[in-house]
């Protein structure tokens, strides 16, 4: 079973319930799987909400898991929101996408003709907003081609709390400007999510030119169950080639279609374990730098 490659691991990137889109696993549901799989805890997503107060609530509840709170910059928190990062922060949420299926790099890509053969949960609601008149101007972090000052309001507000800063679904000349401007603040915990997800669609080398400049790469079982941009061989590939040190394993699971994210993250350690990887090199995915980026 390989469980000790996940024992004392994070998953920090999970789409638990309640939520707008229907989930295949709620909060404590997760909970009690983590403590039963040997992890210590895992990150709540809501492309919608603020999820710090339910991250309180389960670790009431489940003392012995650590639950981690976020905030997605998207329209219902007010897309680039300084205010509601500082109110996350004060209510514990430790991680800050920015935007996800609001930036203006995925709502090009969702309503393109090449857009996903399977629509996400938070597309399918955007096609639906769309159809109903309810959508919005993308958001972008920058204004004639340099990082707006609410992006930089909310870069502060992170080295402020020593929070985790993840790009969302932001497109690459957005994502090499905060990952930039982000080392230049001194910012230590800085996470490209999903790098080879269809609307990111990070090159290996630029993957690699990221974590020069402190990234980690998230990489994430979610891109293969349907397959969003990218197959296992390609996964594995662009792993070698950043190098596991960069890189941390995150399920991104919790879709009805799709395994629980435990499952995703137990049968995510065993592939790569039977493809070339060393256990060594899986546990510094799985627990050193997920452990770092919590806790470091």
């Amino acid at each position: 079973m390989n469980t000790d490659l996940l024992e004392g691991a994070y998953d920090l990137h999970v789409h638990t319930g309640p939520d707008v889109n229907e989930r295949k696993l709620d909060d404590l549901e997760m909970a009690e799987r983590v403590q039963q799989m040997g992890m210590k805890g895992f990150g709540i997503k809501s492309h919608y909400f603020c999820t710090a107060e339910r991250a309180r609530l389960v670790k009431k509840l489940y003392p012995a898991v650590d639950p981690i709170g976020a905030i997605c910059l998207n329209y219902p928190s007010g897309g680039i929101n300084p205010i509601a990062v500082e109110m996350a922060a004060r209510d514990g949420a430790k991680i800050v996408w920015m935007p996800t299926f609001d930036a203006t790099n995925e709502l090009e890509y969702t309503f393109s003709q090449s857009s996903y053969e399977e629509l996400p949960p938070w597309a399918k609601v955007q096609h639906e907003l769309k159809e109903q008149g309810k959508t919005q101007a993308g958001i972008s972090i920058l204004e004639d081609g340099k990082l707006t000052k609410s992006t930089f309001e909310v870069l502060e507000i992170i080295k402020q709390n020593d929070l985790i800063l993840a790009t969302g679904h932001l497109g690459k000349q957005e994502i090499f400007a905060l990952v930039t401007a982000a080392k230049d603040l001194q910012l230590k915990k800085v996470v490209v999510t999903h790098p080879t997800f269809s609307s990111v669609n990070l090159s290996k080398k630029e993957q690699k030119e990221l974590t020069e400049l402190g990234a980690f790469m998230e990489q994430c079982f979610g891109v293969i169950t349907p397959v969003y941009g990218i197959d296992w061989p390609g996964l594995y590939e662009a792993i070698k080639y950043v190098g596991p040190e960069n890189c941390f394993l995150s399920s991104d699971l919790g879709q009805t279609n799709n395994p629980y994210p435990d499952e995703g993250m137990l049968t995510f350690v065993n592939n790569l374990l039977a493809n070339g990887f060393s256990r060594e090199e899986i546990k510094t995915m799985t627990i050193t730098n997920t452990n770092f980026l919590v806790e470091g």
